[in-house]
């Protein structure tokens, strides 16, 4: 368990503090580049970080993010007029920049025209892969981008998704850490004896207790699962945390696909996750392996819905089933052939999250040994922020983009092989493995 201060230090990410900060010091994911999907169009409000600013695409077809106020009078830039290459506040007629810069003051006289004096708080923009991206930081050059592979794939051969989720940042990303949950809430209702033998699926529910291997790495770290499976084998679920927000959950086959899931912060009750994955029809690293197994005929998937977006601050990617209809849960379904009786994975892991509260209070819980990649990644989010608030370091991977080149996935290895060193090459991005079939020698 946390203590009390030390959760306020982790959970807490508005302006002024030492979460926040830390946060600030990388670029980070504010919204998809199709929630602006033209030159001119209308405004989007953005909830970052605790900050409420305004997105806006301007004539160039370049984003901006600015203050939610206009400078002058505070009147809110989300009315304005996205016009000729700037923002018009409807207010007084001052227009503003992607960058923040001033262009017109309209309703001032000529010699009271102090424009090239006054500048609106924006942060810099860049789009990539379908995601645009921000820099919150204090640094006149910004860092450079963290290399996700996911991120920087060609046209056609990724996507990227987005779900808000009225919880905590920290405890949605600690729910993509803990993998011995799949076994209960996802598949708690499978029989192994439905599912295709020496598949990963099977392994994992005939055995729901793996143990654990934990690493800290120059992104964060990384978590190998272990369990019994064929004879002289374990099947190992490998997984990352990345900085400051980051997670790779072992979704496929090792080294056949990549894929990084953002938890970025809204507020300190809000996150929107951003999911980036490589998909392309054909391509052999998106293909489902016969290894990862089938689900059985009686094990419903249900993708959920999400609603379209409102102009509210948090009328974003909002699920259509949430904690005001109890998530569509279906008991008939629950007591027949569902473990949970709500529908879909995502469905599930945004229930159970969102159920703990606004932001949990982790001096009540009680850890065990399955927690401790959870623990890991409390240590190494708690020590990064107490050395940048005590001595200026800055946090890992910040200025080493290429440590973010990683892949997560299952694997099977030979019982007493040294997992780090086998699956080396397999967790290194931007590398094709079409002899990988379904374990390492």
């Amino acid at each position: 368990m946390l203590s009390q201060e030390d959760n306020a230090l982790l959970t807490r990410v508005g302006p002024g503090t030492p979460m926040g900060t830390l946060m600030r010091q990388y670029w980070i994911p504010a919204l998809l580049s199709s929630e602006l999907p033209k030159p001119d169009c209308d405004p989007v409000r953005v909830m970052l970080l605790g900050e409420p600013l305004i997105a806006f695409r301007d004539s160039q077809g370049r984003v901006g993010l600015i203050q939610n106020h206009c400078p002058h009078r505070g009147a809110s830039l989300f009315y304005g007029r996205n016009e000729e290459g700037g923002i018009r506040c409807v207010y007084h007629g001052w227009k503003f920049d992607v960058s923040g810069r001033c262009l017109d003051m309209p309703n001032e006289p000529p010699e009271s025209d102090f424009k090239h004096k006054l500048r609106a708080r924006a942060y810099p923009c860049v789009e990539r892969g379908g995601v645009v991206w921000t820099y919150m930081g204090p640094r006149k050059d910004p860092p450079p981008l963290p290399d996700l592979e996911a991120n920087q794939l060609p046209e056609g051969q990724y996507e990227v998704t987005a779900v808000m989720r009225e919880c905590n940042w920290l405890q949605a990303l600690e729910g993509d850490i803990d993998t011995s949950h799949a076994g209960f809430l996802h598949w708690g209702a499978i029989d192994p004896e439905e599912v295709e033998p020496d598949t990963f699926l099977r392994y994992a529910v005939e055995n729901r207790a793996p143990r654990y291997a934990v690493v800290d790495t120059e992104y964060g770290a990384m978590y190998g699962a272990y369990r019994p499976a064929k004879p002289g084998y374990l099947y190992w679920r490998i997984a990352q945390f990345l900085f400051p927000f980051y997670t790779q959950p072992p979704e496929k086959v090792l080294g056949r696909r990549a894929g990084t899931r953002a938890w970025v912060p809204m507020d300190d009750t809000h996150t929107l996750y951003i999911g980036m994955f490589q998909t392309g029809i054909g391509h052999q690293s998106y293909r489902r392996h016969p290894l990862e197994g089938q689900y059985p005929p009686s094990y419903r998937m249900v993708r959920p819905e999400v609603l379209p977006n409102t102009t509210d601050w948090f009328g974003r990617f909002r699920m259509k089933d949430n904690a005001a209809n109890d998530y569509g849960i279906d008991r008939a379904w629950q007591r027949t052939t569902s473990y949970t009786g709500i529908g879909g994975i995502f469905l599930e892991d945004q229930a159970v999250t969102e159920s703990m509260g606004p932001i949990y209070d982790r001096s009540q819980e009680h850890l065990g040994t399955a927690d401790v990649m959870i623990i890991r990644v409390r240590r190494r989010l708690l020590a990064a922020v107490r050395r940048l608030m005590q001595e200026g370091t800055v946090p890992p991977g910040v200025d080493q983009p290429e440590v973010y080149r990683v892949r997560s996935g299952g694997i099977l290895l030979p019982e007493g092989a040294d997992w780090i060193a086998a699956t080396e090459s397999l967790r290194q991005a931007y590398v094709e493995h079409p002899e990988s079939t379904w374990a390492r020698p």
